[in-house]
């Protein structure tokens, strides 16, 4: 039986565990110190909202959403930023993505906000695959920058 609830500063180590996963799907290397540190941070200051994927028969955390505040200027109004999705390789293809998608839209109208942004690779096939037959629109007519201060 998998459920999905909000993080409440339950034991941060099993959620650090499954956020350094995530972080070497992309390439990171391996700081679960770091990754509790991190989300411990962000929760700790209110900087964003998490739900987990529980298994509950092995009470064990398999997936997780992190979502973060923005405003938008033009609507007057919050919005969300769908900032990290992941499920745990040997639980995907079983809806889990979805149900963390359907937690986050119902926050963003708990919270009144506009809507849910989000940004993948191109060669993100799964999630390019996800998020449209999730009711996300691919906007085809705004770049996107970005600047690195490393």
């Amino acid at each position: 039986m998998i459920s999905i609830q909000k993080f409440d500063n339950q034991d941060i180590r099993d959620l650090a565990q499954v956020f350094d996963l995530y972080r070497i799907f992309y390439q990171k290397e391996s700081d679960i110190k770091g990754a509790e540190q991190f989300l411990k941070a962000r929760l700790e200051n209110n900087e964003s909202v998490i739900y987990i994927a529980l298994n509950n028969e092995k009470n064990k955390i398999i997936g997780f959403v992190q979502l973060y505040p923005l405003f938008s200027s033009t609507r007057m109004q919050k919005l969300w930023l769908l900032n990290d999705l992941y499920v745990i390789e040997t639980y995907r293809s079983k809806g889990i993505s979805r149900m963390l998608i359907d937690v986050s839209k119902n926050l963003c109208k708990d919270t009144n906000a506009c809507g849910l942004m989000l940004e993948t690779a191109k060669d993100n096939i799964i999630g390019n695959q996800l998020y449209p037959a999730t009711d996300f629109v691919l906007d085809k007519e705004h770049n996107f920058y970005f600047w690195d201060n490393l």
